[in-house]
């Protein structure tokens, strides 16, 4: 287990705009992303943002969307499974599914799913990744259910913000990602505007 296994980089644009990102977090924040696919972004977080005992869920089905065409998603998952266990040992945690400090669980299920059990643990989150079903119906929910689980100061990121253009406007995130900021207004801060759309809780 020598290298990474990455055969779409979806991700390599963000970075730059990310960086910018960890000056307003925790030293070793807990961090979840939905929609992990390879773990591309996974990675990066472990590498970049997490620290020496940061905490990282990861939800997915596994099984795609309308985005992944014929995609196999049996071997995507086995392509996380390798990067995430190659990430943690590089960094000398041992590869463990709990949550706590020094870990990158994984949750393989629907986000609603994932996100009803957070929200009844009343678990909560320093910066949230939403990356999922790419649906404006699945979007929202997703947003509206992981922003009580956001710590007040903390970073909520929506993907592919710009994506889709020629399809159906229910069929991509936009939509869904206007009306959650505008409804949300009064609670948020803009943080960045781009391929991806950034925001920040407010404290009060």
């Amino acid at each position: 287990m020598s290298e990474y296994q990455f055969t779409q980089d979806w991700f390599h644009w963000a970075p730059k705009v990310w960086e910018q990102l960890i000056p307003m977090l925790p030293a070793n924040p807990k961090a979840m992303e939905i929609g992990s696919f390879e773990g591309r972004s996974m990675v990066w977080i472990i590498e970049n943002m997490l620290g020496e005992k940061g905490e990282l869920v990861c939800i997915d089905t596994w099984e795609g969307g309308e985005e992944h065409g014929d995609q196999v998603m049996s071997e995507v998952e086995k392509r996380f499974e390798h990067n995430r266990a190659l990430a943690m040992s590089k960094k000398g945690w041992d590869v463990l599914d709990h949550y706590g400090p020094k870990a990158v669980g994984k949750v393989k299920g629907t986000s609603v799913d994932a996100l009803t059990s957070f929200l009844l643990d009343e678990y909560d989150f320093d910066f949230i990744y939403i990356d999922g079903s790419h649906t404006a119906p699945d979007v929202l929910t997703d947003a509206c259910m992981a922003w009580p689980l956001l710590k007040a100061g903390g970073i909520m990121v929506f993907d592919d913000y710009v994506w889709g253009e020629a399809r159906d406007v229910l069929h991509r995130p936009k939509l869904a990602i206007d009306a959650f900021a505008n409804i949300f207004a009064e609670r948020l801060d803009i943080v960045h505007l781009g391929e991806q759309f950034i925001v920040r809780k407010k404290d009060a």
